[in-house]
């Protein structure tokens, strides 16, 4: 059982340096998609490091669940920012996504110019049951912190039907969570009014006291953001147009990502049908296998799973930028990466503020623990369907080796405290040590 707050040390204010030293690290451990990710974060920055409080942890959260792009690359920013500003945020955002930028290009030229590569699918197995196990951790531990009335529980045992069984769209559950916390916060009031957390003055981040000031929104703030946020997005593609013409590829391709960023609500897997619809058949880009391979490859990586786009990117610069040989592939993976995450910057930075100027409001909190116990359903399907995917692999029956890799990553995690990174470097080195003997 955890030690109660009375037992533990205060919480300090991080330096910009321990907060840098955290994102880098998170950058090369944050595999198994946006739930293991999240999980991540949970586990070190409000259990272990407690930079900041339960409650605020999961508003944050919840805003990042209603912004379309991948939400967890998204919360880091948020804490970023709060921990340190705008250098913050930008600080988190960029060494989250890094090592995954480098990993995958690597693998996309070793994969264009020598075709598939058997040891990286090897640790890749070994990989997916130690994921499995973090997500399924990060299951019940969101939940206990989330659920603390029945009412709860039913919501989050409603959005996992409405998402596994009648296959209702992602925004669609979040937004109907969100209207039963706002209708019934008016009768129900014990319900949904967000915790004055005992224990939020043990955390940097979480007290009821006076907003610093980068947390206080104003027009003139949000008038700056959204003018360099612009430039940021029509200065490159300006470029790119003007250097190599309207139709080329990399012009598409920022025309392309753009759009997308802008549409993907629901995470990596409601967008990829999208993606590869377009890629595949209407500029040709790649083709329907590559492109499963593709998210195979991403899969591999620490990072956001919507991390194929630059696979998608690297894959059209190749073929059709072949001209500029290995810097064009290279040139058209980094365009695909910078148009799909460069508005993940600007919907934190031009929201976050006001979220934390109304994050106490009562309809706002009704709304918000309403949408937090639908994320729980949310994160249950995910795990679901991510355990049947691991453990039952197509035309298959169940997977002995993975079943238990992942029991044994599990007993590791949640009663031994055992951490993150060796769990996760050991079931890798299991899974390559496996695929080499059998």
């Amino acid at each position: 059982m955890a030690k109660s707050l009375n037992n533990m040390q205060p919480a300090t204010s991080p330096s910009f340096g321990e907060a840098l030293r955290f994102w880098v690290k998170l950058g090369f451990i944050s595999f198994g998609g946006p739930t293991g990710q999240i999980a991540i974060m949970h586990a070190e920055l409000v259990d272990r490091r407690r930079w900041i409080s339960p409650g605020h942890f999961l508003q944050a959260l919840n805003y990042c669940m209603l912004l379309p792009g991948p939400e967890a690359i998204q919360l880091a920013i948020y804490i970023g920012w709060l921990l340190h500003r705008t250098l913050g945020g930008l600080a988190a955002g960029v060494f989250f996504l890094l090592p995954s930028v480098f990993i995958l290009l690597a693998l996309s030229y070793i994969y264009a110019a020598y075709g598939q590569v058997a040891w990286i699918a090897a640790l890749f197995y070994g990989l997916k049951p130690a994921v499995l196990a973090i997500v399924a951790h990060a299951t019940l531990r969101l939940g206990a912190k989330a659920l603390k009335h029945p009412f709860l529980y039913c919501l989050a045992a409603a959005a996992f039907i409405a998402l596994f069984f009648f296959k209702i769209p992602f925004p669609l559950v979040i937004a109907g969570s969100a209207l039963v916390g706002l209708a019934d916060v008016r009768w129900r009031p014990q319900i949904f009014v967000a915790e004055a957390h005992a224990d939020d003055d043990a955390y940097v981040i979480g007290t009821n006291s006076t907003l610093p000031a980068h947390l206080r929104p104003s027009w003139g703030r949000t008038i700056r953001v959204m003018a360099i946020c612009l430039a940021l997005w029509v200065v490159p593609l300006v470029m790119l147009g003007g250097w190599r013409g309207v139709g080329d590829v990399f012009f598409q391709e920022g025309v392309f990502f753009s759009k997308a960023a802008m549409v993907t609500f629901g995470g990596a897997y409601a967008v990829l049908p999208y993606v590869a619809q377009q890629a595949v058949e209407k500029y040709a880009w790649l083709n329907a296998g590559q492109m499963i391979d593709g998210l195979g490859l991403a899969e591999t990586t620490p990072g956001p799973l919507i991390m194929v786009l630059q696979f998608v990117g690297f894959m059209a610069g190749w073929h059709h930028a072949q001209d500029l040989g290995l810097w064009g592939a290279a040139l058209g993976g980094l365009t695909a990466t910078y148009f799909t995450f460069m508005p993940c910057f600007f919907w934190i930075f031009l929201g976050a503020p006001y979220m934390e100027h109304i994050r106490h409001n009562r309809f706002l909190s009704g709304a918000l623990t309403s949408i937090t116990a639908a994320v729980v359903g949310v994160v249950l399907n995910l795990a679901v369907w991510f355990g049947f995917n691991v453990l039952f692999p197509a035309s298959q029956g169940i997977d002995l080796f993975a079943l238990i890799l992942a029991a044994l990553a599990f007993i590791l995690m949640q009663y031994a405290k055992v951490g993150l990174v060796p769990v996760v470097a050991a079931s890798a080195f299991l899974g390559l040590i496996y695929r080499s003997v059998f």
